[in-house]
């Protein structure tokens, strides 16, 4: 349905809404103070460093409840693309990446396997922002992925190990009796039942097929709002020479303004 359909009604859209409404209507926010930021000029030689800064201040801003949602974007080796939420969990500037946490076997695992690429992008709605990134993808050490794992609740330690995460299951019921089993294996409560309270001392290691990917950046494009959708941008791109070990040595980034 084309949208000007959808705004006046005919084919079983939003009646109500014709040609010539104001964009600030009933489908769109209500209207926010005048945006006036551009990015640096000249433009910074270290892009994740602006991007480091920017969640920090979308932290700060608290205009959302999760800041670091970060929509991480992956593909079959046939080039099936998909695409789903998670959390960013560092920002490392130099050397040049970004971690964040999921199921080794989960489909986007098993995606990263096969096509060790993505490309990921960070929203700020209310700050005028976003960033895109593309690179390459490596599991992240071991020792960060315990580290980080042991900081997590112990719930959440629990359901890391009772669900086989993107794998079909029977009905709920069957999904709560496997996060009951995982409980009683490291002899905590089920999370949810009575006991299973916050400061429960639980002892639960990191099962192998869960911890942490490294997306080593080779493309940045910084976004900034601009009036009359005149949007400033701009795109950092870089090599990356792959090293023993998991690792890169990059080169230097180079910097170019797009159009908006």
């Amino acid at each position: 349905m084309r949208f000007d359909s959808f705004l006046s009604g005919r084919g079983g859209g939003c009646k109500g809404f014709g040609r010539g409404t104001d964009i600030q209507n009933a489908l769109t926010l209500p209207a926010m103070l005048p945006h006036r930021e551009l990015l640096p000029d000249p433009l910074p030689p270290e892009p994740l460093e602006v991007v480091a800064r920017w969640l920090a201040e979308a932290w700060a801003a608290r205009t959302q409840p999760n800041a670091n949602s970060l929509v991480l974007a992956t593909s079959t080796r046939d080039g099936r693309p998909s695409a789903r939420v998670v959390l960013c969990k560092d920002i490392v500037p130099q050397p040049g990446y970004v971690v964040f946490y999921t199921n080794y076997l989960s489909s986007k695992g098993q995606q990263l396997a096969d096509n060790p690429r993505a490309a990921a992008v960070m929203h700020w709605d209310a700050l005028h922002r976003q960033v895109r990134i593309e690179g390459e993808i490596v599991a992240a050490p071991a020792a960060d992925s315990d580290a980080y794992f042991a900081s997590r609740a112990w719930q959440s330690r629990v359901g890391a190990w009772a669900s086989e995460q993107s794998e079909p299951v029977a009905s709920r019921a069957a999904l709560l009796e496997a996060v009951t089993a995982a409980a009683k294996r490291f002899r905590v409560p089920a999370p949810g039942s009575p006991g299973a309270e916050d400061d429960v001392r639980a002892d639960i290691p990191r099962p192998p097929h869960w911890g942490g990917y490294r997306l080593w950046a080779d493309v940045v494009e910084l976004w900034v709002e601009g009036e009359a959708r005149i949007h400033d941008r701009a795109l950092w791109k870089r090599s990356l020479t792959a090293l023993p070990g998991g690792s890169f040595k990059p080169g230097p980034w180079s910097a170019t303004r797009l159009q908006p």
